[in-house]
């Protein structure tokens, strides 16, 4: 395996702080690389180095003369009005048939393709950028937390497009299943040293628990060794018939060495509050509409979350999760309908517009003991403070110059020092590294109140999530299943998208670029008047199917029960004909 990128002996501070102490790795040309380590240990930094953009204090970085380094860019590229082809051609001068070949592997096309970039969502831009990077046809992607803020659509996209590059990669992420769906190799940034495992973020942290218990359990016996032998020497040395005895095990006292074993870097142990548990409903939603003025963004939601359950909150971004949290929270007003929490319930809230909204004067211990429960001693707040890495005379700084990062880890102790029976967050887990959701999981699981939250980390919601309710086309619902059979269909979805996209490869269309404008958009026109009656039609009958799925699962009665399983298969059939013919004309668009 050629190697693209060689470290040697790096060093870079920042202050007091070392971030790079004597670092050294490679990279090859076909590794898929998952870089982990605590927050602000230097992967950016490195980064960052390696894309040119900062120098190292001392070392040296050598790169391949053949090395072609691509960088998925956080900040957006796009000049104002342009179209999404526009920008294509522009950025990689690629002839048109190619650019569009490669946008239709992200699923851009039709309208998309050729309206403006500023209508796309996040995720839409990041894929338009994930095309535009392709056609630069690099051999190394550095991506750093790539799934930040990407719904899981756009996640799945992102994790084939890496599988399939033929290429290697260095990926910064939190997101434990996107590293293990995405990367073969490990690299870890820890005191300083990188050190890189052939396998995946998983099995690399298990091998280390394994491999430190182990050092440890052999450092145990090793001291309980040597204070045998120096109780023996202390007890014989003097004596003339064991002198010589004692001089033989002081040799074999000397021989006996404990192995250096690393302690744990500074790690958040995190503790939810203690209630009791409840039993019956926590919140019921009847008849309700939520958005904005000028905007509705689901209507008619009727549901119902029970005391002790932990409900994930799914759908692609734009569709309303965020707005959905903030109207049962009433920090948006409802267009219609009722939420109504239980008797008693005392909800702690943690969202993008909480952390954002602190008070900038305060200090970090001034916040922590105010939104502390009554009762709450001032060493358990600071414990508290610690344990979320705000230790020493970090309690003292002011709220103001805080990270965004930190902003969020206080937000979080502060909701953690509550008595609350109800939490509702929205993304808990950005701006955590993998360990910090690891142990923010740990504590959600033993939580025994109610939970409703969203993430965009699949490994999170795996282990978390006890029930779904899916936000998708103005409709809030319970998901019949679990997360992973959310994901399941999620997946379906983009392979049975990506089937038809090979079909219409195969069947050679790149001359469709010189059929007359004029034509194409005629026929493009025609084609958007029968897709949008098909998708009235398909949501009426995806309403239709999941009434009488709710029908036939509270049915008791076996002879209703048969008659409503044939309606839902009836119902079925005519849905899997219409989404064929829509799959094809969105082909054809």
């Amino acid at each position: 395996m050629p190697t693209l990128i060689e470290i040697r002996d790096a060093h870079k501070r920042y202050g007091e702080q070392s971030l790079l102490d004597g670092a050294s790795c490679t990279l090859g040309d076909e590794a898929k690389v998952g870089f982990i380590g605590r927050n602000g240990c230097g992967k950016s930094t490195l980064c960052r180095v390696l894309l040119g953009e900062e120098e190292l204090d001392s070392g040296e970085v050598s790169f391949h003369p053949r090395l072609r380094l691509g960088y998925l860019r956080q900040h957006d590229p796009f000049e104002p009005g342009e179209t999404v082809l526009g920008f294509l051609l522009r950025d990689s001068r690629q002839p048109e048939w190619r650019c569009g070949e490669v946008a239709g592997q992200f699923d851009i096309k039709g309208s998309r393709l050729e309206g403006p970039v500023d209508v796309l969502s996040g995720g839409w831009q990041t894929r338009l950028k994930l095309a535009a990077l392709l056609l630069h046809d690099p051999n190394l992607l550095v991506l750093d937390e790539p799934t930040n803020f990407l719904d899981l659509r756009t996640q799945i996209m992102l994790e084939r497009f890496l599988r399939n590059f033929r290429g290697g990669c260095l990926i910064v992420s939190h997101d434990r299943a996107f590293l293990k769906a995405t990367c073969d190799h490990t690299l870890e940034l820890s005191r300083g040293k990188l050190s890189m495992f052939p396998g995946d973020v998983d099995v690399y942290l298990e091998q280390q628990r394994e491999r430190r218990q182990h050092d440890e359990r052999v450092n145990a016996a090793t001291a309980t060794k040597r204070r045998q032998l120096e109780r023996f020497i202390a007890k014989n040395r003097a004596g003339a018939n064991t002198a010589s005895q004692a001089r033989s095990k002081t040799k074999q006292l000397d021989r006996l060495e404990l192995i250096d074993v690393d302690g744990p870097e500074s790690e958040v142990r995190m503790r939810v509050p203690e209630v009791e548990p409840r039993k019956g409903t926590a919140l019921r939603c009847t008849g309700m509409s939520i958005g904005y003025e000028n905007l509705t963004v689901a209507e008619g939601i009727d549901l119902e979350i029970e005391h002790g359950a932990r409900v994930a909150l799914v759908g692609d971004n734009g569709q309303g999760k965020t707005t959905f949290l903030r109207s049962v929270v009433n920090s948006l007003p409802l267009l219609a309908g009722v939420a109504r929490w239980g008797h008693g319930c005392q909800l702690g809230c943690y969202a993008q517009h909480v952390y954002t909204g602190l008070p900038e004067d305060w200090t970090i211990e001034e916040y922590l003991q105010r939104a502390a429960a009554a009762g709450t001693t001032h060493q358990m707040v600071l414990n508290v403070a610690g344990n979320f890495l705000f230790s020493g005379d970090t309690v003292n700084k002011k709220i103001k110059v805080l990270s965004g990062g930190e902003r969020a880890r206080l937000c979080l102790a502060g909701i953690l020092l509550g008595r609350h029976t109800v939490l509702v967050l929205d993304e808990p887990g950005n701006h955590l590294d993998v360990e910090s959701v690891d142990a923010l999981a740990d504590a959600l699981i033993g939580y025994q109140g109610t939970i409703l939250f969203t993430s965009h980390d699949r490994h999170f919601m795996h282990r978390v999530a006890t029930g779904v309710i899916e936000v998708r086309d103005g409709r809030v619902v319970n998901y019949l299943g679990d997360y992973d059979s959310y994901v399941y269909r999620v997946n379906k979805e983009i392979e049975d998208g990506q089937r038809e996209l090979a079909k219409s490869k195969s069947a050679g269309k790149p001359a469709a670029a010189q059929v007359d404008r004029k034509q194409q958009n005629r026929r493009r026109q025609s084609l958007r008047k029968e897709i949008s009656n098909l998708e009235r039609k398909i949501a009426r009958l995806d309403e239709s199917r999941r009434d009488l799925n709710e029908q036939l699962m509270s049915s008791t009665d076996a002879a209703e029960a048969a008659k409503l399983h044939e309606q839902v298969t009836e119902v079925a059939g005519e849905l899997q004909t219409l989404e064929d013919r829509w799959l094809e004309l969105q082909e054809e668009q």
